[in-house]
């Protein structure tokens, strides 16, 4: 299985022959497997040229730039290997097609909607008493199919998110992760700077999944296809958040895995440290990688291979007219 590979430090990532390296500020060598290398996460200064990109798009590896402060900045997608223009004409059609685009932009809402519903309703069964969240987000939920506009239905989706939010006080019950409100850009405090670094690892995870697919991510449904160069991924991503990001979080600090010690105050936000961040990765690596059952194909399959298995029902749409349907939870 191919991995994926971050760096923190500053430096140069170099190619010698048909080996990769990255070379530190004080001139340590990591080597990077290259056969086994899915992509890479950048954090640091970098520098590379020309030539190694051409190295990285033959052997089909993406890399993901963050900033000093954690902040997604951009990938390196490299040419499309299995582009087809089918699809590509698919997807514009569904785009265009005013009614084709509001129902699958309503299938994202909607599968978001329910999976969040479903996480609150396993710490309902858990003596969190989160009735009433839960009836405000069904109430909504069922205002999703009147909906004629993107713009309209991504403001129901942000007061689903809302009113969500609002609950985790109430799971996580830890001072030191009061939610308050949903602040980003930065992060008012440590409980928003995880989800913020979280949603960001979710967005380039199905991007990722998405370059190994027929689907062009430019092409998005709910998140409208304009100056940003992709969209799809976040369309997708909206599904998965509770399941992945947010569980993760809600586990993290549970478990004293992430404490307050891991953040730094900085530009009148909180921001998570490098330590923090490399804790998280690790779990994000092991959730990844973690299996749950699979109604149709009767098996377990990985989360992140939910996420293929997501944009594979979603090129069956655009295809062969299958109705696509969000993936749900199971507890």
């Amino acid at each position: 299985m191919k991995k994926s590979i971050y760096i923190f430090s500053n430096g140069t990532i170099k190619r010698k022959q048909n080996t990769i390296f990255f070379l530190s500020e004080n001139k340590e060598k990591k080597y990077i497997p290259v056969e086994n290398t899915k992509e890479i996460y950048i954090f640091g200064e970098v520098t590379l040229n020309k030539k190694l990109l051409e190295f990285f798009t033959q052997k089909e590896i993406l890399l993901h730039f963050f900033n000093y402060h954690g902040y997604y900045v951009g990938t390196y997608y490299p040419r499309e290997h299995q582009g087809s223009g089918l699809v590509l004409l698919k997807q514009a059609e569904h785009y265009l097609d005013e009614e084709k685009r509001m129902k699958l932009a309503k299938s994202f809402v909607k599968g978001a909607a329910d999976n969040i519903i479903k996480l609150l309703k396993y710490y309902q069964t858990r003596g969190i008493g989160l009735k009433s969240t839960i009836r405000k987000i069904e109430k909504l939920s069922s205002q999703i199919e009147k909906q004629t506009n993107t713009e309209d239905l991504m403001a129901i989706e942000g007061n689903i998110r809302d009113t969500y939010y609002t609950s985790f006080d109430k799971i996580i019950q830890d001072k030191d992760f009061s939610f308050n409100k949903r602040t980003r850009r930065p992060p008012k405090n440590r409980l928003n700077a995880l989800i913020s670094f979280g949603n960001q690892l979710l967005y380039v995870a199905v991007l990722s999944e998405i370059y190994r697919t027929h689907l062009d991510p430019r092409i998005g449904y709910l998140h409208s296809t304009n100056q940003r160069r992709f969209t799809l991924n976040l369309d997708v991503a909206e599904i998965f958040k509770p399941i992945i990001v947010d569980r993760m979080i809600i586990g993290l600090i549970k478990k004293k895995m992430i404490k307050k010690e891991h953040f730094d105050a900085r530009l009148n936000g909180i921001l998570l440290k490098e330590n923090g961040k490399k804790i998280f990765l690790k779990e994000w690596d092991n959730r990844l990688q973690t299996t749950v059952e699979h109604k149709k194909l009767k098996r377990h399959v990985s989360y992140q291979r939910l996420l293929r298995l997501e944009l594979y029902k979603l090129e069956k749409h655009l295809i062969e007219g299958i109705e696509y349907r969000p993936y749900k939870m199971k507890y």
